[in-house]
């Protein structure tokens, strides 16, 4: 899976954690949904791209789904992507994915497991 679409966005620590699945693998490219907050402060290598989503709390899902999907639109050709939801709220989490699945995306739930990538639903 040589590219990681993740969420960057609220949770106390989770900004860390995202770091370490950046660093767990050798991504060919790496997707960040975040806000301008998290463009801004946010150190990121030259292969990640932020997608940015405004006014999380005063817009729908679908219109901020329709952000992400339109940022995304053409710039992924793998046949399977890695996925994280550990930073954001579930609107952000809801929006990300009826995306990724609008865009005919198949993916993978990655996480950290002792400080290794895993990717959920395979057993160890």
């Amino acid at each position: 899976m040589p590219t990681l679409i993740a969420c960057l966005s609220t949770g106390k620590g989770t900004w860390t954690e995202v770091i370490k699945i950046i660093n767990s693998q050798p991504w060919d490219k790496v997707f960040l949904i975040t806000n301008n907050f998290g463009k801004e402060n946010f150190k990121a290598d030259k292969n990640t791209e932020f997608i940015l989503i405004e006014d999380v709390l005063y817009k729908e899902t679908s219109d901020l789904s329709e952000q992400i999907k339109n940022q995304l639109k053409g710039k992924i050709s793998d046949f399977e992507i890695a996925l994280n939801f550990v930073s954001g709220s579930g609107k952000e989490h809801m929006a990300l994915l009826e995306a990724v699945l609008e865009l005919g995306l198949n993916f993978r739930l990655v996480s950290l497991h002792k400080n290794q990538l895993e990717v959920l639903g395979l057993k160890r």
